[in-house]
């Protein structure tokens, strides 16, 4: 006797669904808004999503693993490819953000960041840097407001 996986079949109805059914199963599966992307987008988020709650997610090894060749890759910005060049400050800026009583000043450079005399291709790597934790460096030195979940 066989039993019967109905994974197939939500990922199936994934097609068939409106947009505003993709958005509330986003709310469901994610406990999150769903982000102002296209319908492709959601719809491959929200089967990896269905296939990783059924049949379990990435091993931390190999998470760890990824995060270190996107290090590697992007400096740990994976939006950076995407950005538009003009939402960059200016070459020679000086980005300066106190933390524990220190004060830290990052210099745009035309290949990304400079800190404490060392390059850096992301914000993020520099407030990771700085902090011990992840942390979206763009929100980290207040070039772009976080945005809370409701």
């Amino acid at each position: 006797m066989t039993t019967h996986d109905p994974i197939p079949a939500r990922l199936a109805a994934l097609k068939a669904s409106s947009t505003p059914d993709l958005k509330a199963q986003w709310r469901e599966l994610f406990d999150s808004e769903p982000p102002p992307f296209n319908r492709p987008y959601l719809e491959s988020r929200l089967a990896y999503r269905i296939q990783e709650l059924a049949y379990g997610g990435l091993k931390p090894e190999t998470v760890k693993r990824l995060e270190a060749l996107g290090e590697q890759l992007d400096g740990g910005d994976r939006k950076k490819s995407r950005m538009r060049a003009d939402a960059m400050p200016i070459v020679g800026t000086r980005l300066i953000r106190e933390w524990q009583g220190v004060e830290h000043v990052v210099t745009v450079t035309a290949d990304g960041f400079e800190w404490q005399g060392r390059p850096y291709k992301s914000l993020s790597a520099i407030a990771r840097a700085i902090t011990g934790t992840r942390w979206n460096g763009w929100v980290f030195f207040g070039l772009k407001n976080h945005r809370r979940r409701a």
